[in-house]
């Protein structure tokens, strides 16, 4: 199939596309990629090219592409109803539907849902609910937010003060005052090769105190962490942090959002990642697999202690001002109702937990003795390998090689399978739809092979 010229200059001359190199594209010496048409784990662009996406997009598609029901669903929607509002006590069959249905699968103690449209503005509402809800217990002062190097929660100013990555601060004037950050629960990169997991836990735990003693814990009103590192190296936590964390944040009395934009809905193979690993959260961010990415949607899931002082303050000064256009949109609410029933109906959620461990374990056995492969970690439909110059000092290569984004490139031209090359190291994760087979997993893992041996011998 001969290229659309037109769409290709189209694209150069209008288009500016998210986190890529502008100067490069406008030149056109970077591939644009015009997606067509997708199903199960493969997309096609408009050259007829398939390739098996083992990012689930940007780890939302979840239930995988092409899926009729949601489809469906979103055309019904907008025939009865395209839009209303749901401002002043306003809702749609769909929207109330769908903060019943999160409820019954979040974690206890969670009261209600409010809707957004996406992560970054989730965590948004979250930040201003946290003021909030201080401004009404008489705590003015008490509003800085504590999040970790390398955590990922947005991109937006506040949410991307929140993120720990150099990327999303550099020449943006962030992070901004209000925000801090601690020690990221990343074992493989810890200072001191000599600590045992849980003496890198004590690390952690007396770097958080230290903060909380300098600041004053009079000063600090939550703590945001993703129950696995995301975007900064998909990093499951050692054992025994979040316990030992919460115990930390209760002894002071700060807030816990637990941002599940990506754990959320099945991707460790639990429904949420605070059940997962034990975590009691007062907020919690969800979006990506609320829809699997078929509609925009998010949510802030407010815990039970929170919402009465959000009443509270709503009898002592009116209305909550807070609210946007597309709240709880109720074409999203169709899409995000259809796609927790095909998560159960499916039985997606434990298939994410299987064939995400088959996946680990493979990958695993492929490349673990490999000279350049510093660690394979994961959990659930989550995995990653990180590449070093040498395994046995752990030293890291230049980060002018672009080792991680060469080897995403030769996995993508050999084998027409996209993985991710992760910023901020040479990490290459994996984070496909949960309707991965064994025998796709075996694809993966079989390219990624192929792909640094032609990269790192």
């Amino acid at each position: 199939m001969l290229k659309n010229d037109q769409l290709d200059q189209w694209d150069r001359d209008s288009f500016f596309h998210p986190s890529t190199h502008l100067a490069q594209h406008a030149r056109g010496e970077s591939p644009n990629r015009v997606i067509k048409t997708a199903s199960g784990v493969y997309i096609e662009d408009r050259d007829g090219t398939r390739l098996l996406d083992a990012f689930a997009g940007l780890y939302c598609v979840n239930v995988g592409y092409g899926r009729p029901e949601i489809a469906e669903a979103i055309a019904a929607q907008a025939r009865e109803l395209a839009y209303y509002h749901a401002y002043v006590g306003h809702g749609t069959e769909a929207s109330i539907t769908l903060a019943q249905m999160i409820l019954e699968r979040a974690p206890t103690n969670m009261s209600k849902v409010y809707f957004g449209l996406g992560g970054s503005d989730a965590n948004e509402t979250n930040v201003k609910l946290i003021w909030y809800y201080n401004n009404i217990l008489g705590r003015p002062e008490k509003k800085k937010i504590i999040s970790r190097w390398r955590g990922y929660h947005g991109s937006g100013l506040v949410t991307g003060s929140l993120t720990g990555l150099e990327l999303f601060h550099k020449k943006f004037d962030l992070p901004l005052a209000q925000v801090l950050h601690t020690e990221a629960p990343y074992y493989y990169r810890r200072a001191d090769l000599g600590q045992s997991e849980a003496q890198f836990v004590d690390h952690c735990v007396a770097e958080l105190e230290a903060l909380i003693a300098r600041e004053g814990a009079e000063t600090i009103a939550a703590f945001i962490g993703e129950p696995v590192l995301g975007t900064g190296g998909i990093v499951p936590p050692p054992a025994g942090y979040w316990p030992a964390i919460q115990s930390v944040l209760k002894r002071h009395d700060i807030l816990l959002v637990v941002d599940e934009v990506v754990t959320g809905f099945g991707r460790l193979g639990s429904m949420f990642g605070s059940d997962h690993y034990g975590i009691e959260p007062d907020l919690i961010t969800i979006a990506k697999g609320l829809t699997s990415a078929y509609a925009p949607l998010s949510g802030s899931i407010v815990g039970e202690r929170m919402w009465k002082v959000l009443e509270q303050g709503t009898d002592e000064n009116g209305p909550i001002g807070h609210g946007w256009t597309y709240s709880a949109h109720p074409i999203g609410a169709a899409a995000g109702v259809a796609n927790l029933k095909l998560l159960d109906s499916l039985n997606l959620v434990a298939n994410a937990g299987e064939v995400g461990a088959y996946l680990k374990t493979t990958m695993a056995e492929a490349l673990g003795d490999h000279p350049h492969v510093g660690e394979i970690r994961g959990e659930g439909m989550l995995c990653a390998v990180e590449f070093v110059q040498d395994r046995g000092s752990r030293r890291f290569f230049s980060a002018a090689d672009k080792i991680g984004p060469q080897i995403a490139a030769k996995l993508l031209e050999q084998d027409k399978i996209i993985a991710r090359a992760m910023p901020q190291g040479d990490i290459l994760g994996f984070a496909p739809p949960f309707c991965l087979t064994r025998a796709e997993a075996d694809l993966v893992v079989a390219g990624t092979q192929r792909a640094v041996k032609a990269v790192l011998g």
